[in-house]
């Protein structure tokens, strides 16, 4: 999917179901040579990450970057490390001050190239109760059960 200078480069489906996103922001990340090249070659997995605070900064956590074949003895060896995101002060402190409220995370949702640089989307988030996801699952089953209805022409039943 490429638009505009902007090709997604993995998408976390599951934040969406298990949490419901409220604000997003676009966050740069400090990668090495070899990550922003394991990142164009779709090498990552958003699923398990989440953001953490720490000294007035953000990090991505369990975020897993693939290794570099190519990269030899100079790449790195450690594919969940913590990597800094980087936004500007008022951003930090806004999504720290509302990220304190009870209940609220901070999960990646996109990871894409933007102009050639890596960007990652992060959303404020509160978490979904069991009841609110089988809400979400029925109206998408019932969505579906009419898309196809309308598809196949069938309105008088």
């Amino acid at each position: 999917m490429k638009q505009s200078g902007i090709k997604v480069i993995t998408r976390n489906r599951k934040a969406g179901f298990d949490y419901f996103l409220e604000a997003t922001y676009e966050a740069g990340i400090v990668l090495t040579g070899s990550e922003i090249k394991s990142i164009r070659a779709n090498q990552v997995n958003l699923s398990q990450g989440f953001v953490q605070e720490q000294g007035g900064e953000l990090w991505l956590m369990n975020v897993h970057i693939t290794p570099y074949e190519q990269s030899g003895r100079y790449g790195y060896t450690e594919p969940m490390r913590p990597r800094k995101l980087l936004l500007h002060k008022r951003e930090i402190a806004q999504i720290i001050t509302r990220s304190r409220e009870r209940g609220y995370t901070i999960v990646p949702t996109m990871l894409y190239l933007k102009n050639g640089r890596a960007k990652v989307e992060i959303a404020l988030a509160k978490g979904k109760k069991h009841y609110d996801k089988r809400d979400d699952i029925a109206k998408r089953d019932s969505d579906r059960q009419l898309r196809q209805i309308i598809k196949q022409g069938r309105y008088d039943e």
